[in-house]
């Protein structure tokens, strides 16, 4: 999932100075203020669909969060662990599943959970998502068999398939939503989830607002990432849309929000300092960073031109282009799975580790029969945290001796030309600069970047593997394997892991690491 972030490093660009920019914000009309039962919180973008599968942003999947369950959640360890479900039983053979849902669940329209909503979310979740159409490929027959338990035949095993079901975007609606088309929007957004989404206050650009649903029961456990308890201490969740950082920044100062989301990297020290405010970083997993190749045209369909750029690449040196000062809010040394999850890996990384050389980069772009090409370097110029790692790569590049075209263009732009299959279009970019939000890079299931963007029959056969590996021992050799290639015949070159820290008013508490911000568990001292 690339999540391009809309507040960084590079936004301050536009600023003066910081203190004028925040003096400048503090003169705006205040922001309303809130009771002690309502939390006030700045999301990182605007909400503009309520539907994560169809969308597959983080924001619609935090809206997800706040008003949906899932059947399974991950926990710190990215294991997955019954959520909705009571829990499940497994054949002997491995190919029957049969779940039972707990008891107590509700959707917001007083109507209780039933197995043949499961079962209608989940072959909707089949039609889009890489781990659901592995399973509906594996598919015998899945249906309910009571209200409370239902069951999945498979023709071969599936070790994944309770990932699936709850790191991914599997969230369970009523089966009249349910059942609308995996490639058609929904718009009701009744859920079971601990909060109520109120149509009425989502303003677009505005806001959005969210009450406490009364009749859900949250697990007798302790909440970790996205399972356990999920208890929603407010009575009112207001988001504020707010995409002024210096506007955030001092609503947050002034007491008008109790949590900024994403604030501008280089507020972060005024935001440390300022009374009332605590800044601290929520997301294990943060983002990673990534030079991708377009490999369907010259130059970089050749796979030695793209590794011969192994050599020069220094990681810090992209992660400070993006976190400044804030050293410790970046991460070097990463390989092609996110580090802190499981399948992370020092297989091959000397290339990536080892004594840096430009000249010996230069040889091999040499050996590789580059003559020169032009290779065009496009740029979200509105993005700071790719736009920042764009400038880095453009530097590095020229310095390597390869003829770099920079195109700056708006997000948008840059989108409708890098996933067009106009081949005029295709022809149009060689390279960019992105960062992914970590979760979805920990995995061969998710990580979509791993595959490129032409086929890799080596790298595909090995992702079956993966998918067929019966446990995490066996996995952890086929991406250790999936490495090895990736560092031989990179698709993409890694450049760090980044982490943006929340900021929100001392007197929160309890809050849920997590990939993707949750909001159960926080209430206010």
């Amino acid at each position: 999932m690339p999540v391009p972030t809309t507040i960084g490093r590079r936004a301050a660009l536009g600023l003066p100075l910081l203190g004028a920019a925040m003096a400048g914000s503090l003169a705006r009309p205040a922001i309303a203020q809130g009771g002690a039962r309502t939390l006030r919180f700045v999301p990182h973008a605007n909400l503009t669909s309520i539907d994560p599968l169809w969308s597959n942003t983080l924001i619609a999947l935090m809206h997800a969060y706040m008003t949906c369950d899932q059947l399974y959640g991950l926990d710190d360890g990215l294991i997955p662990r019954p959520q909705m479900a009571e829990g499940h039983e497994l054949s002997a053979d491995r190919l029957t599943w049969r779940f039972t849902l707990r008891e107590g669940l509700f959707f917001h329209d007083g109507e209780p959970v039933r197995a043949k909503d499961a079962v209608a979310s989940i072959n909707r979740w089949s039609k889009r998502d890489t781990f659901g159409k592995r399973m509906a490929a594996q598919l015998v027959e899945m249906k309910a068999l009571d209200d409370r338990r239902f069951e999945i035949k498979l023709n071969k095993p599936f070790s994944h398939l309770l990932y699936g079901l709850g790191g991914t975007f599997c969230f369970i609606y009523p089966e009249r939503i349910a059942n609308t088309d995996a490639f058609t929007q929904i718009t009701d957004a009744t859920g079971s989830g601990p909060y109520k989404f109120v149509r009425d206050e989502w303003v677009a650009g505005a806001s959005v607002g969210y009450v406490r649903n009364e009749k859900y029961l949250p697990r007798q456990e302790t909440a970790a990432f996205w399972s356990g308890g999920k208890v929603a201490h407010f009575d009112k969740v207001d988001w504020r849309i707010l995409p002024d950082a210096a506007t955030a920044a001092a609503a947050l100062q002034k007491g008008e929000v109790d949590w900024l989301e994403r604030p501008l990297l280089d507020l972060v020290p005024v935001l440390r300092k300022a009374p009332g405010v605590t800044v601290a970083p929520l997301d294990p997993l943060g983002f990673y960073g990534m030079i991708y190749f377009n490999q369907a045209v010259p130059p970089f369909d050749n796979p030695k031109l793209r590794a011969a750029l192994l050599p020069a690449i220094t990681q810090s040196d992209f992660m400070q282009a993006i976190v400044g000062d804030e050293a410790a809010l970046s991460r070097t040394g990463v390989g092609m799975f996110t580090p802190g999850s499981p399948f992370a890996s020092a297989a091959g990384m000397t290339v990536l580790t080892g004594k840096r050389d430009l000249a010996h980069a230069r040889k091999l772009i040499q050996d590789s029969g580059y003559k020169g090409e032009k290779i065009v370097q496009v740029v979200p110029a509105e993005l700071p945290a790719p736009n920042a790692m764009a400038e880095v790569a453009r530097a590095l590049f020229k310095e390597l001796g390869l003829n770099i075209d920079y195109q700056a263009m708006d997000w948008g732009t840059m989108i409708g030309r890098i996933q067009s299959k106009d081949p005029n279009v295709v022809k149009g970019w060689n390279v960019y600069c992105i960062s992914w939000a970590g979760l979805w890079p920990s995995n061969p299931g998710s990580h979509i970047p791993l595959y490129g963007s032409t086929p890799n029959p080596r790298m595909d056969a090995l992702r079956d593997a993966w998918f067929d590996a019966p446990d995490l021992a066996a996995q952890q050799k086929v991406t250790a394997d999936m490495q090895l290639l990736g560092l031989r015949e990179p698709p993409y070159i890694p450049i760090g892991q980044y982490f943006i820290p929340h900021a929100f008013r001392t007197g929160l508490t309890g809050f849920v690491k997590a990939a993707n911000t949750v909001l159960w568990g926080v209430k206010k001292g």
